[in-house]
């Protein structure tokens, strides 16, 4: 891989830690002593039904959020991260414009970021459309070009949360593979979906969110095979839950 930033070894990343993690909000618990850890090159899906907490928990785990309690901590140095959202959150200039400024706030010089930018919209199926505004492409274009931003940072963990909600079969089929060249280059994933299928395609690992809890962290085969809770199995099952 010709890499642009410097070379890191992702297999070194440090563990993430969550440690007795609770976050209130106007007096109200969204999520309740949470204590879990993410390490190797894992892809691993958070799931759970609506209000679980899934969201927070990705926002906490990247720091953009301070927990109420207990803390978030790397077990080791941090490693370079890169967050993509359910809605991406694009500037007011084209595509090719929306790559070049993510390089050079992270310093890469002005003669290598036209070049590399460019190679990353082609990378992710966006080239016809470097001068389109970023705002006015479609939802699964969107989520291309958040994608192409986070891939040219070389992030060693990734966290994208419900990045194919509301998108059609293409778009969904056009992020999963993202995701699996991301994973292959040796980034960490933490990823959200309410999707079942697309959690049995992806995930290596799943954490299983209810009311704010975490009820399990299993290895994906376990999990879907012989879920530890009543919650998740009804969840699976397609019941309600919470």
């Amino acid at each position: 891989m010709n890499t642009m930033l410097q070379a890191r070894q992702h297999a070194d990343v440090a563990a993430l830690a969550l440690e007795g993690t609770s976050f209130v909000h106007r007096g109200q618990p969204l999520l309740t002593d949470v204590s879990l850890r993410l390490e190797g090159c894992r892809r691993t899906l958070v799931m759970g039904p609506n209000g679980a907490g899934k969201s927070l928990l990705m926002r906490l785990a990247h720091g953009l959020l301070p927990p109420s309690r207990g803390r978030v901590r790397w077990e080791g140095a941090p490693p370079r991260q890169a967050m993509v959202f359910q809605r991406p959150v694009l500037l007011k200039r084209c595509a090719l414009d929306n790559l070049t400024y993510a390089l050079a706030v992270n310093g890469i010089p002005w003669r290598r970021r036209r070049r590399l930018a460019r190679e990353a919209l082609e990378r992710f199926g966006l080239g016809e459309l470097a001068r389109r505004p970023a705002r006015v492409l479609s939802g699964g274009e969107q989520q291309r070009l958040a994608l192409a931003r986070a891939w040219l940072l070389e992030p060693d963990m990734l966290f994208l949360d419900e990045p194919t909600s509301a998108l059609d079969p293409a778009a969904i089929r056009a992020v999963e593979a993202a995701v699996d060249d991301f994973h292959r280059r040796g980034t960490r994933i933490l990823m959200s979906t309410h999707d079942l299928h697309q959690a049995r395609r992806l995930a290596d690992e799943v954490i299983f969110l209810c009311d704010g809890r975490l009820l399990e962290q299993a290895d994906a085969e376990r999990f879907f095979s012989a879920p530890a809770t009543p919650e998740a199995a009804a969840f699976l099952r397609g019941e309600l839950v919470g």
